[in-house]
């Protein structure tokens, strides 16, 4: 029995081990998936949020703005996976990654009949606009893990 405490407390210390050596590289290369190719999909004008971006865009800066609006944050999409591949460049893209998820959480409360089917029970695009909570926890573990910056005396 002792013998067989000691090695799942030595597979624990290992997975452990393991897990804080590859957090950061996965993290940073699943915020470059999801948002490089969520954006890259809008500028191809195939993404299926175009009918909830239309709708935020009618409630807020108005349709005439739509095709501008929807290039601009697929290309921020795009820049933003591309700069968290850049351990180097965390500073500058964590507060454009921060205004872009309250941007596309908007619709949470501008357009409801969009994002909730009933009180408390959100449809799709409200489970795709809820699970950035999940992006927002990974870029909290990825800053946490960064290195500070120097000082100079």
């Amino acid at each position: 029995m002792a013998k067989q405490k000691l090695k799942i407390s030595e597979i624990e210390i290992r997975l452990k081990d393991f897990f804080s050596k590859t957090f950061v590289p996965v993290a940073r290369f699943s915020i470059f998936l999801i948002y490089f190719w969520f954006g890259f999909i809008k500028l191809l004008g195939l993404s299926p949020a175009s009918p909830l971006a239309e709708a935020l865009t009618a409630k807020t800066v108005g349709m005439q703005y739509f095709d501008s609006f929807f290039y601009i944050l697929a290309v921020t999409e795009c820049i933003i996976g591309i700069l968290f591949l850049f351990p180097k460049a965390t500073r500058i893209v964590v507060p454009i990654l921060l205004l872009h998820v309250l941007i596309v959480s908007s619709p949470l409360l501008l357009v409801p009949e969009y994002t909730w089917q009933q009180f408390a029970v959100p449809t799709l695009e409200g489970q795709y606009i809820i699970k950035n909570a999940v992006v927002i926890a990974v870029v909290i573990g990825v800053v946490a893990s960064a290195r500070p910056l120097k000082q100079t005396d």
